[in-house]
């Protein structure tokens, strides 16, 4: 079955080139509302979403990615971060001390937040027929993220996004098998992922060979085994900023 939400979320691009036509301020409203209304660990609200209009932070947090499509000026940039702060000013004003944000639950109920809210902002910006693209590139350098932001300690930039109308149309990027990422109820173990993956290896190798004109040949399982930590915003010092921004202690 399918409607017209669904639709939208099937046929999720992530778009990295951007025309140079600026969002409404209603439309730019409504992305926040909708951001502002998501689903809430414990009714905590532990997200803020910062707008990044200033071109000299727009250029910090380029120079943070090291991503080209995030400088410039096209595709609004919103950065959305952890927080924590807001809930220890309220704390403190009421004579309570903070010893329960430093734990490792209240960080991860505050990262569950933050990630639901800007994925319910992905899912209205492409509703309304625009491209998405989410920045976890800004973690390469995530003290000069937020000090280019300004953010207080108890915070924390979890990822940026991009938002705006559309200069490309890429392929659909094919995703795991459903029996491989989906089980009833337990882990859906399997005997081999070698096996398992063959076919959705071969259609991946297609898809880069289309993509990038045989260029590429890659797979998913190959990129499984030489990708991770290999990427700058993998290899930042993030357990030490996160202590140093007086998170996820204990």
């Amino acid at each position: 079955m399918t409607n017209q939400t669904i639709s939208v979320q099937m046929n999720h691009r992530t778009i990295r080139a951007f025309t140079g036509q600026k969002l409404t301020e209603e439309e730019v409203r409504t992305l926040l509302e909708v951001a502002r209304h998501t689903a809430s660990a414990a009714f905590l609200q532990q997200c803020t979403v910062i707008h990044v209009v200033d071109p000299e932070v727009r250029a910090e947090l380029h120079g943070c990615s090291g991503q080209p499509y995030v400088g410039g000026d096209k595709g609004e940039l919103f950065v959305f971060v952890v927080d924590l702060y807001r809930n220890s000013r309220i704390r403190a004003e009421a004579g309570l001390g903070n010893e329960p944000l430093a734990r490792m639950n209240l960080f991860l109920e505050a990262v569950e937040d933050t990630t639901l809210a800007a994925q319910n902002m992905v899912v209205a910006a492409e509703s309304m027929g625009l491209g998405t693209c989410y920045l976890g590139s800004i973690n390469a350098d995530p003290r000069r993220a937020i000090a280019a932001l300004g953010l207080p300690k108890l915070t924390y930039p979890l990822f940026g996004l991009l938002v705006g109308h559309r200069a490309q149309e890429p392929q659909f990027k094919p995703r795991l098998p459903l029996e491989v990422m989906s089980g009833v109820d337990s882990y859906p173990f399997v005997d081999s992922y070698a096996e398992a993956l063959a076919e959705y290896d071969a259609v991946i190798q297609e898809y880069y060979e289309l993509r990038e004109g045989g260029g590429r040949l890659d797979s998913f399982t190959n990129q499984i085994r030489v990708k991770p930590g290999r990427g700058p915003a993998e290899a930042s010092p993030m357990l030490e900023i996160l202590h140093e921004q007086g998170l996820a202690f204990l």
